[in-house]
C-alpha cells in the first residue's frame, strides 16, 4: 500500500517507498507510476487509461516524498516550474567519514556512462554543472546526518558528488565501496516545496525517513 500524503484534481504527492522503481524498467518489476495509476482508477472507477504525469524522479533504491501531476496542464506548468528552480527538494543523507564542515556549497561537472548506468565527475567541457549544498546536522563515530539542498538534478547527484570527496553516503551500493551487501542506502527525499499549478498557494510537503538504523542513530528525536 502506498503512503498518500496529499490528493487533489491536480496533485497526487506520494511517499515512494524504497527499491521501486518510479516508472517500468528492464527489471520488469511492479513500478510506482503503474501502481499510482490502479489506485486512481480503483478510487474513482475510471474508466480506460488514467494520466498522471511523471515531473521529477528518483533513484530506485531512494524512498521518500514525490509529486506526481493528475493532468497535462498540472504536468506542464510542474516541469516549468521545476525548469525555473522554484521547486524545492531537500533530501538527508547519511554519509561516512571524518572531517566533514557545518555547511558547504559543492560544485562539479558530471557525466554518465549509460552503458554502465553510472555518474563520475569530469571537467567543465565534458560534463553537466551540478550544484548542492548541506548542512551538517548530526555526527557519531564516522557517520553524518546531512540535509541537502539541490540547485540542479543531475542524475546520481548527491551520491556522486559527496563519494568524489571520500565521503560516500552509508549503503550505497554502487558508489561506496564499503557497503555491505543488502544495505539500503541512507538517501532520503524529506522535503519538496512549490506553488501549486493553479491556485500558485505555494505548498511544502514532508516525509520521515525508516525509523531503523542508520537513521534511528541519528535522527533527532521528534
Amino acid at each position: 500500500m502506498i503512503n498518500v500524503i496529499y490528493e487533489d484534481n491536480h496533485l497526487l504527492v506520494v511517499e515512494k517507498p524504497v527499491n521501486i522503481p518510479v516508472q517500468g524498467d528492464s527489471s520488469n518489476d511492479e513500478d510506482l507510476l503503474t501502481m499510482l495509476k490502479q489506485y486512481l482508477k480503483e478510487k474513482y472507477a475510471k474508466p480506460g487509461e488514467v494520466y498522471l504525469g511523471l515531473v521529477h524522479r528518483l533513484d530506485r533504491p531512494v524512498g521518500g516524498i514525490m509529486v506526481f501531476a493528475r493532468t497535462s496542464k498540472a504536468a506542464s506548468r510542474l516541469s516549468k516550474i521545476i525548469a525555473e528552480r522554484t521547486f524545492a527538494k531537500t533530501y538527508l543523507a547519511i554519509v561516512e567519514g571524518h572531517g566533514i564542515r557545518k555547511s558547504d556549497t559543492l560544485t562539479d561537472y558530471l557525466i554518465k556512462d549509460s552503458k554502465t548506468n553510472t555518474v563520475s565527475v569530469t571537467d567543465e567541457a565534458h560534463g553537466r554543472k551540478a550544484v548542492l549544498d548541506y548542512e551538517l546536522l548530526n555526527s557519531r563515530n564516522d557517520l553524518n546526518l546531512v540535509k541537502v539542498n539541490l540547485h540542479t538534478g543531475r542524475s546520481h547527484q548527491i551520491r556522486v558528488q559527496f563519494a568524489s570527496r571520500n565521503m560516500p553516503l552509508w549503503g550505497d551500493q554502487r558508489y561506496n565501496p564499503k557497503a555491505v551487501k543488502h544495505q539500503q542506502i541512507a538517501l532520503w527525499s524529506y522535503e519538496i516545496s512549490f506553488p501549486h499549478p493553479t491556485t500558485k498557494e505555494v505548498l511544502t510537503f514532508r516525509c520521515e525517513p525508516p525509523g531503523k538504523y542508520p537513521w534511528n542513530e541519528l535522527m533527532p528525536e521528534s
